[in-house]
């Protein structure tokens, strides 16, 4: 990696967490300029508008997510145990990576209402965390863990309900039992999806 790249790399990885605690309107070249101690014409020099930073930043945050939760998650044994996996990885995801909590939760509900470049990002993000969940669920049925009859769309919307909920327990009802909570939640979602 050139030194460039290391330095766009470096400049992003703060970029995200800036994001994570006050969400992307709020990340602009001249705030990002104050927390890293850069010059605005520098930063300006890798971006050249507050749009390319957020939309750089968000493909940032998947890259680091995919790292951290979707390369790991996908080494687990088929079906049950992956799936169990790939949960278990959001919530450290959701934690410990951004000091802000899920990038992508919060981006959700800022960008919600707010059609654009952005928010197609978000969105097409989302799909794929979507499908990936979709398929890991349909190749636990497939391996037996999971009832035939299952719904893997279904088991998604509720995976996804499960950790957006402990997204918000977390971080902004600062519920002490949240761990708790996610986790009897998510058994009885597994529950519920294997054989009788």
């Amino acid at each position: 990696m050139s030194k460039g790249q290391e330095t766009k790399t470096a400049i992003l990885d703060e970029a995200a967490q800036v994001a994570s605690k006050v969400g992307f309107n709020a990340l602009t070249i001249g705030h990002l300029a104050d927390v890293t101690s850069m010059s605005k014409s520098g930063l300006f020099a890798h971006f050249r508008s507050k749009e390319q930073l957020q939309l750089q930043t968000l493909e940032h945050a998947r890259q680091q997510m995919v790292d951290v939760v979707i390369r790991p998650a996908l080494r687990a044994p088929r079906g049950e145990p992956r799936v169990r996996e790939l949960f278990d990885r959001w919530l450290d995801w959701a934690t410990d990576t951004l000091s802000g909590g899920c990038i992508f939760v919060a981006a959700s509900f800022e960008y919600d209402d707010q059609p654009g470049p952005m928010q197609d990002a978000i969105v097409g993000q989302k799909q794929e965390w979507r499908d990936l969940v979709v398929g890991v669920t349909r190749m636990a049925v497939t391996e037996g863990h999971f009832r035939a009859d299952l719904d893997p769309e279904q088991f998604a919307f509720e995976f996804e309900a499960i950790t957006v909920g402990y997204h918000l327990y977390v971080r902004l009802l600062h519920d002490e039992q949240a761990a708790n909570r996610v986790r009897t939640a998510f058994e009885s979602l597994l529950a519920a999806a294997r054989p009788t």
